[in-house]
């Protein structure tokens, strides 16, 4: 840097210039150097250590990984639901990033200051609402190791152990849920697993990839002049029980999807498929894709894929079955038989962030032919390209990202750390504590079950009109005592009280219920007074 001498020495050169011209090239020399200087110093006053350093992240994150356990352990005793307003954040935190590095004590204190106010908590046994939140030690440690390690896996090459593991653990779950041997990667299979985040991106890459397939088959056979010639004429099929993801994939897509009417147990069964199937054919239409669901949503239903596989398959249709809720279930021998039809389909996935105790996100798919995938989704520049490429997985080519994380860590820690066995225990012990929750329904006559209980998952009501049922849900959530939400089975309003919690016990179960008929009493009182 330019010491002050320096400075002084050139300001004595311009006070004893002669000319104007001389005064100005001078003076400009003279103000670099200062700029210089000024910076130089302005680098003096930054730190010259990392924000957090080996030693402190060692103190540091021992002390997080306490909290971390202190709030799994106690989270019961926070109210569930938050009662925030929207908007409270922005009004607790400065309008910009703070100019000079804080300290670690002052950043995390506004954990509890600024986000626990504004947290739902998934994993208090009090939590009853959407589905299972998947979480547990071996893959919070999972995750951070992933973390840690910071590979972006999009092809073999960007980090082997990465690609490999997320295939032969795919093909471990694969096995547990006694997957047909051609969805299987093994050592020389077509088909094979890959980690989605969500089941709303399997199902996306299912479409896409089906469509393509599609697209290519109709302009050899038919000689279409393009691909949009062949597109509009595409028709998906599901159920009016499926996902909203599936509407947004045919969005994304820009394909017709037609969402057709289950039976009375909610379920998507062969005759209404082939009779739509028949129908947008007599139009001109192409049928090329259907998506099935195990566990549905609103009520956790199951569409007969023994009638529907068959009809998809012969129609040369892309069956997916979405089993993202309760194909952890399939673990169990006693759900297996739910699964039945599965050889009939060209994709498959479920959740793993859900019921199997890996945290979110890991949604795991596993493909017939993964040539359909990768012909879809294959964009291949040089900067990626690698000295074993045809001959590994690259990852990239069976998604919509690029990059992607080493989501494997923390499903093998899991698989490894509880074992088969311990992964169906608490599954079983989550449908017991749900056939409980039934069991108490039935006995007050007052309300009813609306429809069957299979899994984790029981959706009730108050008899009567849709308002009661309404009233009721509003009143429970508002005593952010334990949380729920609501689902419409045709256009009867009911509640879903789905087990979530890995802690949940039948005492949880019992206070829930207390906090519902006790409230249920107070609304039927209303409105019988007039309220």
């Amino acid at each position: 840097f330019y010491p002050l001498p320096r400075l002084s020495a050139q300001v004595a050169v311009v006070e004893h210039t002669t000319t104007s011209s001389e005064f100005h090239s001078e003076f400009s020399k003279l103000t670099r150097l200062l700029g210089d200087y000024r910076t130089t110093k302005m680098s003096e006053k930054m730190p010259s250590r990392p924000a957090m350093d080996h030693a402190e992240f060692r103190r540091i994150g021992k002390e997080t990984v306490d909290y971390i356990a202190d709030y799994l352990e106690t989270v019961q005793a926070r109210p569930v639901y938050p009662g925030v307003e929207p908007g409270y954040l922005r009004r607790m935190v400065p309008e910009e990033a703070p100019p000079e590095p804080e300290e670690w004590e002052d950043v995390f204190a506004d954990v509890e200051r600024v986000i626990m106010p504004g947290m739902t908590h998934w994993h208090s046994p009090d939590f009853h609402a959407y589905f299972a939140p998947g979480n547990s030690y071996p893959s919070q440690l999972g995750d951070m190791l992933s973390n840690a390690l910071g590979c972006v896996g999009f092809s073999w090459a960007a980090s082997p152990a990465c690609t490999e593991l997320e295939t032969v653990v795919l093909d471990w779950l694969g096995r547990m849920l006694q997957l047909p041997e051609h969805l299987l990667a093994g050592t020389a299979g077509a088909g094979g697993g890959v980690i989605q985040g969500t089941a709303s991106e399997a199902i996306l890459v299912a479409m896409l990839s089906a469509r393509s397939k599609v697209i290519r088959r109709e302009r050899e056979v038919s000689q279409v002049s393009s691909d949009h010639d062949v597109m509009k004429k595409l028709v998906a099929y599901t159920s009016d029980q499926a996902h909203s993801c599936v509407d947004k994939a045919a969005m994304i897509a820009a394909v017709r999807l037609r969402k057709l009417r289950s039976d009375t147990d909610f379920a998507l069964r062969g005759p209404a498929l082939s009779a739509a199937i028949e129908e947008d054919k007599a139009d001109g239409l192409i049928p090329f894709f259907c998506c099935a669901t195990l566990g549905t949503t609103p009520s956790c239903a199951f569409d007969n894929l023994l009638e529907i596989g068959p009809i998809s398959c012969g129609e040369g249709m892309w069956l997916h079955v979405d089993a993202a809720y309760a194909g952890s279930a399939f673990i169990c021998p006693e759900y297996r038989p739910l699964l039945d039809g599965v050889e009939f389909a060209d994709s498959f996935n479920l959740n793993p962030h859900k019921w199997l105790r890996v945290n979110f996100d890991c949604s795991t798919m596993w493909v017939k032919n993964r040539s359909d995938v990768v012909d879809a989704f294959n964009v291949d520049p040089l900067y990626l390209r690698h000295d074993n490429q045809g001959l590994v997985t690259d990852y990239r080519h069976w998604q919509i990202p690029l990059g992607r994380r080493f989501r494997s860590l923390k499903l093998w820690f899991v698989l490894r750390m509880f074992g088969v066995k311990g992964l169906q225990q608490y599954i079983r012990k989550h449908v017991s504590l749900a056939k409980e929750f039934e069991s108490l329904v039935l006995s007050d006559d007052r309300f009813e079950v609306s429809a069957k209980v299979v899994m984790g998952l029981v959706c009730f009501r108050l008899k009567g009109p849709n308002y009661l049922s309404e009233i009721l849900l509003q009143k429970i959530n508002e005593t952010r005592k334990i949380y729920m939400v609501p689902s419409k089975l045709r256009d009867t309003y009911v509640i879903r009280f789905a087990i979530c919690a890995a802690t949940t016990e039948p005492s949880d179960i019992v206070y829930a219920w207390n906090v519902i008929r006790g409230l249920a009493g107070e609304v039927l009182a209303g409105v019988q007074n007039g309220a």
